[in-house]
């Protein structure tokens, strides 16, 4: 069986990333299809792979603004000798185009948020000029179209969490199981706190890092922020005494800030969210926004989570962990976040390969239908 894996791009080493890499290890032989390939970004198994850009390869220096242009890219990818095709949706992924004998898996990470969920602020943003917001808006509503038309190539969904299936049923009416993503639980420690708080994120609006920032600037607490991003310069403007940007790190020392924080702070509302498993893994609870990915991971148990994405819900919610961090139990912690190993991951993954009729391509499932 030929394996064809369709990721967005491949210009940075995040969660989507490390997601893809897991898959490539269910299929050591799978070619890798992307919009965008900077082979120093990516770690040394997806190196390793036969990975083909797209003609947008050589602009990769600009592909946040070339997001009209990549369905025109997706569907000039040549998939028809694959037999199997499994896209990884956060970015545009799943518009390619499929022979009717293939069969189509997209693992979605979200429908495209500056699309869906996020276009309305965007468009609203009183920074933006009239100009941009008037030219923004046909090609907007043509991706969405675009978007919401590809969802019926794809023959069975996975969504990242709960809240994920939530999202593609809202946005394409698409049913999906949920296999969340595979974080690498063994490879992180416990150790006693050194006295700090952290944040690990990638710096876009979104993720809400500027009222968590302003918090600790104004209450003199210990915070390392781990991460770049186009917001790098504008949250760092925000910092104060106790406050330290580290910008990207090595993965050992990410392990290292981990074990020895107090809890990590989580001031947006994630997808999943696979930086909270990480703190688990590590005996670290976490201070998170009750939404989204933090109510499946975190719960009740593994931390406090708080209402409001302000800075008097943060204030409050770092007086009550001031009360109760005694009572979080490394051990039981670090049991909780192994739900989301590795191994279950690929578990599932290969459950719903081989316990999906449904997302088999019509003429597949009319003879086994025969068949039986």
């Amino acid at each position: 069986m030929r394996v064809a894996l369709v990721h967005y791009w491949l210009v940075n080493w995040r969660g989507g990333e490390k997601v893809l890499e897991a898959i490539c290890r269910i299929f050591p032989e799978a070619d890798i299809f992307t919009l965008f390939y900077d082979p120093e970004k990516v770690s040394p198994l997806i190196r390793s792979k036969n990975v083909q850009a797209s003609f947008l390869n050589p602009l990769k220096r600009y592909y946040r603004g070339l997001l009209p242009l990549m369905p025109l890219a997706l569907e000039s990818f040549d998939l028809r000798s694959y037999d199997l095709v499994i896209s990884s949706e956060s970015g545009p992924a799943k518009g390619v185009i499929t022979s009717s004998g293939t069969r189509h898996i997209c693992y979605c990470h979200t429908p495209m948020r500056y699309l869906w969920e996020l276009y309305p602020e965007i468009q609203n943003d009183p920074n933006r000029s009239r100009l941009a917001r008037a030219l923004t808006a046909p090609v907007a509503s043509y991706l969405r179209t675009w978007d919401y038309s590809t969802a019926a190539r794809v023959d069975s969904f996975i969504a990242n969490s709960w809240n994920v299936r939530r999202r593609i049923w809202k946005t394409w009416r698409r049913r999906s199981r949920v296999i969340h993503p595979p974080v690498a639980t063994d490879s992180f420690f416990y150790k006693p706190s050194g006295g700090y708080f952290l944040m690990v994120s990638e710096m876009v609006p979104y993720k809400r890092l500027d009222y968590a920032i302003r918090t600790f600037a104004r209450n003199g607490r210990q915070l390392k922020v781990v991460g770049d991003g186009p917001e790098y310069r504008t949250l760092k403007k925000l910092s104060a005494p106790g406050i330290e940007f580290c910008g990207k790190v090595s993965d050992e020392d990410l392990r290292n800030l981990y074990a020895g924080s107090r809890a990590l702070i989580m001031p947006g509302e994630e997808d999943f969210g696979m930086t909270m498993v990480e703190s688990l893994a590590s005996g670290k609870p976490v201070i998170g926004l009750g939404r989204g990915g933090a109510v499946e991971i975190v719960g009740e148990d593994g931390g406090i989570l708080y209402g409001e994405p302000s800075e008097v819900a943060l204030t409050g919610a770092l007086r009550a962990f001031d009360r109760i961090e005694p009572s979080f139990s490394p051990l039981f912690l670090s049991t909780k976040a192994a739900q989301f190993s590795e191994a279950v991951f690929e578990k599932k993954f290969r459950a719903v390969l081989s316990r999906a009729p449904e997302a088999l391509p019509l003429w597949q499932t009319e003879l086994r239908s025969r068949a039986n």
